[in-house]
C-alpha cells in the first residue's frame, strides 16, 4: 500500500523520497521503528514521524513554536490522539484506541441488543453521520435502516431515532471526555491556564460526531473548537511539516 501510494505521488523517480509518517502519540520504539522500516522497504530514502497531534495542530494554523499551551483532541478512526503541546512538542500527551470506529461499533451492538437486528458496519456509520449524536438535540429526527432480524432471519426494515444513538454513543464518548480531563490534571498550572483562556481544539473526522464538542465544553468548563478543514488537518499539518524540516529537525524522530 505505501509503495502504491509512493508512486502516485512521486511517479517513476529518479532519486528515493523523504518520507514523514504520523504516529500516534503512545507508540513503542519497536512500533516506530516497524513503520520505519516498513516505509524504507516501500521505497523512502530518508523517514521522519510525527505525532498526530502535533501534524493536526499545525494543520489547524495554531502556531506551536510559541511557549504557551496548545489543547490538541485529535479523533482519528482508530484512535483518539490528546496532547498539550508547546515549544513545539507534546508535554502532556495520551492515546486511546476509542474513535470513529469505535462509534460504529457501540451503534452496531445497540441495535442487536434493543431491536435484535443485525446491522453491518456500513449501516453503522450512516446511522452515526446522518443521525448520531452525544448531545441532546432540540428536534428528535429518525432514519430508516434496514438489517437481518436474528430471529427470522430475514431482513427487516426499522426506523431509528436521533435519542437512541444518544444512548449508543455516550458510553464511547465519555472515555475520550475523561481522557482529556485526565490530561488536564496532569498539565503544568501555567500551560492551564493558556488552554482555559484559548480553549481546546478538535480535529479528525471524528470530532464531527454531532454535540461532541458541547459535551466536552459542558464536562470540562473550556471553550471547544472544531477546527476549520477538520478531516484533513492532519494531512495538511503533515505536509507543513516536511516542508519546514528545518524548524522541527529535533521535534521529528527519523
Amino acid at each position: 500500500m505505501l509503495k502504491h501510494f509512493i508512486n502516485k505521488v512521486c511517479g517513476k523517480f529518479v532519486f528515493a523520497p523523504r518520507i514523514m509518517i504520523c504516529i500516534p502519540s503512545q507508540v513503542t520504539e519497536v512500533e516506530k521503528k516497524a513503520v520505519i522500516d516498513a516505509a524504507t522497504q516501500a521505497g523512502a530514502r530518508k523517514v521522519y514521524l510525527i505525532e498526530e497531534p502535533i501534524a493536526a495542530a499545525i494543520g489547524a494554523g495554531i502556531d506551536i513554536s510559541k511557549p504557551c499551551g496548545n489543547m490538541v483532541v485529535d479523533i482519528g478512526g482508530g484512535t483518539t490522539d490528546i496532547a498539550v503541546i508547546s515549544l513545539g512538542g507534546s508535554v502532556v500527551n495520551t492515546s486511546l484506541k476509542v474513535a470513529g470506529d469505535k462509534f460504529d461499533e457501540y451503534i452496531v451492538k445497540y441495535i442487536k441488543k434493543k431491536h435484535n437486528v443485525m446491522i453491518g458496519e456500513r449501516t453503522a456509520e450512516d446511522l452515526k453521520v446522518n443521525i448520531g449524536c452525544v448531545y441532546p438535540k432540540i428536534q428528535d429526527i429518525e432514519m430508516d435502516i434496514r438489517g437481518r432480524d436474528l430471529v427470522t432471519g430475514l431482513p427487516k426494515t426499522l426506523t431509528v431515532h436521533s435519542s437512541e444513538m444518544l444512548e449508543a454513543l455516550l458510553e464511547p464518548a465519555m472515555m475520550i471526555v475523561d481522557a482529556v480531563h485526565s490530561v488536564l490534571e496532569r498539565t503544568p498550572p501555567e500551560l492551564s491556564a493558556d488552554i482555559s483562556d484559548k480553549g481546546i481544539y478538535m480535529t479528525g473526522g471524528g470530532c464531527l460526531v454531532d454535540g461532541l464538542d458541547k459535551l466536552l465544553q459542558e464536562k470540562t468548563g473550556i471553550n471547544v473548537m472544531i477546527a476549520q478543514d477538520t478531516v484533513s488537518c492532519v494531512a495538511l499539518g503533515t505536509g507543513k511539516a516536511l516542508d519546514n524540516l528545518d524548524v522541527l529537525e529535533g521535534k521529528t524522530t527519523r
